[in-house]
């Protein structure tokens, strides 16, 4: 058994991991996104003409709007769960205030449901409410650590640098490239992307990395295929 100078000091044990990984999380979702949304657009639009100028438009166009909704949806949905922690943690702080005593039993009784003996878990359970009887509680009940709320600023942010970033590769190649090879190397690149962020995807979740990468080129490219198809066909006919 290892003690604890012998544990792997890689291991995410720092306080406030929780919370860098998931904007960590959230920046590569938008990236992602980033890639895949502009990439199927200004590749639809190569599909229905050459020129350069409606292509471009049109990708500036996708970039900020996506970037504006990523943003926009990842801080809806973070205050939310926000929102729904700080109820629970002024449910939780009322109930140790008003009824103590049943809370230390509650707490007990969670612990020796985990497979402690009834008096290591009163022990345990005196001894966290002793140092802080809320952090204990929001942990055990609730899987909440007080210190580490959500923080829709962060997310939304991250999501949007992230979507942005990932935005400008489909579109600069598709603006710098020669016309006769862009759509050719602006799938390359893109998948290359997909690529990137399927590895740091399976590493965020200490996963192996080939089905991330697998599902995200593999979507990516039905993405700009279903789109220059389209493109094409509106081409035509409009």
């Amino acid at each position: 058994m290892k003690t604890v100078s012998q544990l792997d000091h890689h291991e995410p044990h720092e306080p406030g991991m929780a919370g860098r990984l998931n904007w960590l999380r959230a920046g590569v979702l938008g990236a992602n996104d980033g890639i895949v949304s502009t990439a199927g657009i200004v590749i639809g639009v190569a599909g229905a003409t050459n020129q350069t100028a409606p292509i471009v438009t049109a990708g500036i166009a996708g970039l900020a709007a996506g970037a504006m909704s990523m943003a926009v949806g990842e801080y809806v949905s973070v205050s939310s769960q926000r929102d729904s922690e700080r109820a629970l943690l002024a449910k939780e702080r009322r109930e140790l205030a008003e009824t103590p005593e049943e809370e230390l039993a509650e707490l007990a009784g969670l612990y020796a449901a985990k497979g402690l003996t009834a008096e290591v878990a009163q022990t345990v359970a005196e001894q966290l409410t002793a140092a802080d009887a809320l952090a204990a509680h929001a942990e055990v009940e609730l899987g909440i650590n007080p210190q580490e709320l959500a923080h829709p600023g962060h997310a939304a942010w991250a999501s949007f640098v992230a979507f942005v970033a990932g935005a400008l590769l489909p579109l600069l190649a598709m603006a710098l490239l020669a016309i006769r090879v862009r759509v050719a190397l602006t799938v390359v690149t893109v998948a290359v992307a997909l690529m990137l962020t399927g590895v740091l995807s399976a590493r965020l979740g200490h996963a192996h990395w080939l089905r991330p990468v697998a599902r995200n080129v593999l979507g990516g490219a039905l993405a700009m295929a279903l789109t220059y198809g389209v493109g094409t066909l509106a081409g035509t006919f409009i």
